[in-house]
């Protein structure tokens, strides 16, 4: 995917398993925002509204599962559940998207069901506002998210009242103003941290004059600093040679014999071994 690529609001009849192999991708539902790097894979229940897209450039991968199906064990939700995308996921998800004979597709289906595993993830919630010159305002600064003009400044430009303005983003978004700017800022830096970029660097980038500012506000909303909230989510373990619960010995070796195959768009996956819904 070339950098800024989107692919605009839209569903799935079936379920989605949406991994990025390299760069960082960018998941949207009408509730908030999912930053995945390598490390995360989003599961994206079948009919769920999103838009899926990288600010960088990014490799996408895909599994699609029947609708009729659910991970064993997992909650009854419609939302999106991130989990941890091992380095033996990873490979299954393109193994899966190659041709394969009933056998081999049967036991590494067995495998993927195991391997689903939810992990918790933190996301800022930025609900954007209906009415007319509250809806201009936010849409301008989710272009340049650094914009620092107050409320009144924002008035003479969309016609509208301080007044008016506060009403409207706290009666439509659920918060006041000036910390829905900051979720704003902070969903905005949430790409380029996943990517590496310096906190100084990105801090100036959303619009704060400090990294100690961009810290503290990142604390507040998430819990963590920024180090802490990808530190956690890159630590994940490396060795593919580890025993995995489902497949025998033997049929681990054959799916790491195809480690390496190149992964493309997969078709829905027959017979996924999960519990009905």
């Amino acid at each position: 995917m070339p950098a800024g690529t989107r692919f605009d609001w839209h569903t799935h009849e079936d379920h989605q398993l949406a991994w990025a192999a390299s760069g960082v991708l960018t998941v949207l539902t009408l509730d908030a925002t999912w930053v995945l790097p390598p490390t995360r894979a989003l599961w994206i229940p079948a009919g769920l509204r999103h838009e899926t897209g990288s600010d960088g450039r990014a490799t996408m991968r895909a599994l699609y599962i029947r609708p009729e199906f659910w991970p064993t064990g997992w909650p009854r939700t419609q939302g999106p559940t991130p989990v941890a995308a091992s380095p033996l996921l990873a490979e299954l998800i393109g193994y899966l998207g190659s041709p394969l004979d009933p056998e081999h597709r049967a036991h590494a289906e067995t495998l993927l069901a195991d391997l689903l595993s939810p992990m918790p993830m933190t996301t800022i919630q930025v609900m954007l506002p209906v009415s007319g010159p509250a809806r201009m305002l936010a849409e301008a600064l989710r272009a340049d998210p650094s914009d620092r003009r107050t409320l009144e400044q924002w008035g003479h430009r969309v016609a509208a009242s301080e007044r008016t303005l506060a009403r409207a983003f706290a009666a439509e978004t659920g918060v006041p103003f000036g910390r829905w700017r900051t979720r704003l800022r902070l969903q905005a830096a949430l790409p380029m941290l996943a990517r590496g970029e310096p906190v100084g660097r990105v801090a100036g980038r959303v619009g704060y004059d400090t990294p100690s500012a961009f810290v503290a506000a990142f604390r507040r909303e998430t819990g963590q600093t920024p180090a802490a909230y990808f530190r956690a989510r890159r630590a994940q373990p490396r060795d593919l040679r580890q025993p995995q619960p489902g497949v025998p010995g033997r049929e681990r070796q054959g799916i790491a014999r195809q480690l390496g195959r190149p992964a493309h768009r997969a078709c829905p996956v027959p017979h996924l071994p999960l519990g009905p819904q």
